[in-house]
């Protein structure tokens, strides 16, 4: 499973590649006001900081044509980067065909269930993100949405054609439930990829392997 940073700060994006933990990368207009800078040079510097990984960006357009005039303004940004957001609406589908008639990558968001996943990659969409944590939220499983729509994929031969990005991800369970059904990406904030790293046997061992050491040296 390949995992992507859910966020625009560049620096955490920088440590995620120099731990190999960066596929690539996906941004919202939220997470980019938080950075304080101009859309457009935001993107800019996480593109030069990725190589051609993937970075998933999102207008506000509301109808398919104004989210393909944002789209082809994005593009221009980062050529071999930018992935269009695009949220599941009939007008995001609209724009999700258009798109990919221009040869425009697409993310199709906001995605609650396996009949928005199945009509988002007829559409054509590059990649598809059903939010696992805000369907926790409201009592739902956000894991067995993605269990649907992988089962769904694999009998249509959509695996493949559009991957399948855990979204609203929350904990390091979130990404091991989805790896464990096969999920093409998980989009992981940098606190919560942070914690994967992190078991209190891991550490005790080696602060016994450090005194075991020591004394070692003692002896000499």
């Amino acid at each position: 499973m390949k995992f992507f940073v859910d966020t625009a700060n560049v620096e955490a994006i920088k440590k995620a590649m120099e731990l190999g933990m960066c596929d690539g990368v996906t941004t919202n207009p939220s997470l980019i006001a938080k950075e304080g800078k101009d859309h457009e040079q935001v993107i800019k510097e996480i593109a030069a900081v990725i190589g051609d990984r993937p970075l998933s960006v999102e207008g506000m357009g509301d109808t398919a044509a104004e989210m393909v005039k944002d789209a082809e303004k994005f593009a221009k940004w980062a050529p071999k980067n930018v992935v269009i957001k695009v949220p599941m609406t009939k007008e995001g589908i609209k724009a999700v065909r258009i798109l990919k008639g221009k040869g425009i990558k697409t993310n199709v968001t906001l995605v609650f269930s396996a009949s928005q996943a199945l009509i988002a990659a007829k559409a054509g969409a590059t990649y598809v993100s059903p939010f696992v944590g805000r369907l926790d939220d409201i009592g739902q499983s956000g894991i067995q949405l993605i269990k649907d729509i992988m089962e769904i994929y694999k009998a249509y031969d959509h695996k493949g054609e559009t991957q399948v990005i855990v979204a609203s991800v929350r904990s390091p369970e979130h990404v091991i439930d989805s790896a464990k059904v096969g999920a093409d990406v998980a989009t992981i904030p940098f606190a919560v990829m942070e914690k994967m790293w992190v078991h209190q046997l891991t550490d005790k061992g080696i602060e016994l392997f450090k005194i075991d050491y020591a004394k070692s040296q003692q002896n000499k």
